[in-house]
């Protein structure tokens, strides 16, 4: 077994981690960290639960450690990141700094230019950037980052349909509130009501997934030269991002040629990867969070909608925001640093 840690472990998206990793099959959780406040409690009193299963009781009397380097045992062999972007960035590097692999979920450094940014599924081969940013950093660590929870709900989709030559996406996303963390949006500002504008998202969905669907040289990646617009919004859905996709194409397929891409994307052989990655409904009204926000354990993109349009394609995509579009995310991208020999 791998002896890993999560960082920022009470918080939403910590909680999430400490879910997918209980009873994992090549990872034990042994470390859990939180804010200076929460030390030296365990993980069950400082963790306010929130989720629909029980505290797992592998970990639930775990003493929460302080998020330093000085109290992370040097045997951890992997850390996953829930920490705020703040806080990540000045307690990443200095965990990268001490030899410590950290994947993260925070949003700090994914358009770093040494940094990877990766959907295994999509772009694995990025991971050659963590010999790039360890010469470039002079640590031995390494610092890998999965997309924002909107952004990887799409690249998936996209990267699908780069056959057909993608020219131009535009994207308007239906965010669940789980996205913005227990205290983001309150029931006066979200009941009853859409909030047309989720500050900082567009301009993430816009430059990561270019990243994303780039090409590695060996030395950089050079971004993909689609052109991403984004409108991004905030629903009353706990969970799952719900998103209308309009892609411009070079080619110009049929709904059937588009249906097939989705469905011949490529899985991979690791413990947290779906099989299928995409799944694909006919049904125009489909997919809907709650019916498809647990495709493949939460892990897999539901695809449907999909119709022609004068200048490419318009289709409707979903995935779960918690574990997809973050802890599984990094879980995944940290599943793919130890078959690749990172860690």
């Amino acid at each position: 077994m791998t002896t890993v840690g999560v960082l920022g472990a009470t918080g939403a998206v910590g909680q999430r981690f400490v879910q997918l990793l209980a009873g994992h099959e090549t990872f034990e959780l042994s470390v859990v960290t939180a804010s200076p406040d929460s030390a030296g409690e365990t993980y069950r009193d400082a963790a306010n639960w929130g989720l629909d299963t029980p505290v797992p009781e592998s970990i639930a009397e775990l003493p929460v450690q302080p998020t330093t380097p000085a109290a992370i045992p040097d045997d951890t062999a992997l850390l996953f990141s829930a920490l705020p972007s703040d806080v990540g960035a000045e307690v990443e590097p200095a965990l990268c700094e001490a030899g410590f692999v950290v994947s993260s979920n925070a949003s700090n450094e994914r358009r770093a230019g040494d940094v990877p940014l990766v959907v295994p599924e999509v772009n694995a081969d990025h991971l050659g950037l963590i010999d790039v940013q360890r010469d470039a950093r002079g640590w031995d660590g390494a610092l890998v980052k999965n997309p924002n929870c909107s952004t990887i709900t799409m690249v998936p989709t996209l990267a699908a349909l780069t056959e057909f030559g993608l020219d131009r996406v535009h994207v308007a996303t239906l965010q669940a509130v789980s996205g913005a963390g227990y205290s983001g949006v309150t029931s006066m500002e979200i009941l009853d009501n859409v909030v047309p504008h989720i500050g900082g998202e567009e301009r993430k969905m816009e430059t990561e997934s270019r990243k994303l669907l780039g090409e590695f040289t060996g030395a950089e990646v050079q971004h993909h030269d689609a052109v991403v617009s984004a409108s991004c919004n905030r629903v009353p859905t706990l969970d799952g991002h719900l998103e209308n996709v309009f892609v411009e194409t070079s080619d110009h397929p049929a709904p059937a040629d588009v249906a097939a891409a989705f469905e011949d994307a490529p899985t991979l052989d690791l413990p947290s990867a779906p099989d299928p990655l995409i799944e694909t409904f006919t049904a125009p009204e489909r997919p809907q969070p709650r019916l498809d926000r647990m495709r493949g354990d939460g892990m897999a993109i539901a695809a449907g909608g999909i119709q022609t349009t004068d200048t490419g394609i318009q289709y409707n995509c979903l995935a779960h925001n918690t574990i997809r579009g973050a802890a599984g995310a990094s879980i995944l991208n940290g599943e793919l640093l130890a078959r690749e020999g990172w860690v």
